[in-house]
C-alpha cells in the first residue's frame, strides 16, 4: 500500500486530526479517566476488527491517538479509514477530538562526521538505524517512546551548537507559536524554507526548528 504525501492526507478532510511526522494524530478530551478507558476499549475492539492498530496514551484528562502503517513507515489509507473509525467512536460517546496543541519532537544533531557519533547515540539511545531513501540517517526508537534523532552534516567552527530540536505542528499552529516564541524574548533566524520548517533562536542564540509536513511532497 503507498503512502500518503501530507497534501493528499489534507484533502481527505479529516477533522480533528493532524499529519505529524510520519503519522496522523487527534488529542480526546474526556471528563475522567473511565470514560478515558471507555474510549481504549471501545478503538481496540474497532482495530482487531481492521487488522490495524494504533498507537494510544491514556491519561487522567484525554487519550492521545496516533495511528501510521508500521510496514510502510507513513501514513496509508488504512489510517484514514482508522481515523475516520476512531472519530465515529468519539461521536457516538459525545466526546470531541482535535488536534489544537500537539506536537512531536524530533532531535538534530549537527556534526562534521556524523558516521563517526552515530553508533555512539545508537548504543546508548538503543535505538535501530534507518538509513536511504525516506529517512537519510536517523535512529528510531523501535517503541515509539523516545524521539526520533536525525544527522545534519556541519562545519567544525567554533562556537557552534551540536544539538537542535525540530518540534512539528500543524501549520494552522504556526503563527501563534512564532508570534509566542517572539513575544518571548526569542528571534526569528530564517523563514527562507518555509512553510516548510522556520528557524528561530532563543535569547542565548540557541535554534530550534519550527515544522511542518508542507512543502515536502
Amino acid at each position: 500500500m503507498s503512502i500518503l504525501t501530507g497534501r493528499q492526507i489534507a484533502d481527505e478532510g479529516l477533522t480533528g486530526w493532524t499529519y505529524l511526522l510520519g503519522g496522523l494524530q487527534t488529542r480526546i478530551r474526556t471528563p475522567d479517566f473511565a470514560a478515558g478507558l471507555s474510549i481504549v476499549a471501545a478503538i481496540g475492539a474497532e482495530a482487531e476488527r481492521m487488522d490495524h492498530h494504533p498507537d494510544l496514551d491514556l491519561r487522567y484528562t484525554h487519550l492521545d491517538v496516533r495511528t501510521w502503517s508500521h510496514d510502510v513507515r507513513g501514513v496509508t489509507g488504512r489510517d484514514v479509514r482508522l481515523a475516520r473509525a476512531v472519530s465515529a467512536i468519539v461521536t457516538d460517546a459525545g466526546l470531541t477530538l482535535a488536534h489544537a496543541g500537539l506536537s512531536r519532537l524530533e532531535l538534530a544533531l549537527d556534526s562534521p562526521d556524523f558516521a563517526a557519533v552515530l553508533p555512539f547515540w545508537r548504543a546508548v539511545l538503543a535505538t535501530e538505524h534507518l538509513a536511504g531513501p525516506g529517512f537519510g540517517d536517523e535512529l528510531r526508537d523501535p517503541a515509539g517512546l523516545l524521539p526520533t534523532v536525525w544527522f545534519q552534516q556541519s562545519g567544525r567552527e567554533e562556537p557552534r551548537q551540536r544539538w537542535h530540536p525540530d518540534v512539528w505542528v500543524d501549520p494552522a499552529e504556526v503563527p501563534a507559536r512564532l508570534d509566542a516564541a517572539v513575544a518571548a524574548g526569542g528571534t526569528l533566524v530564517s523563514d527562507e524554507a518555509a512553510p516548510h520548517f522556520w528557524v528561530l533562536a532563543d535569547p542565548d542564540g540557541n535554534r530550534v526548528c519550527l515544522c511542518t509536513w508542507q512543502g515536502r511532497d
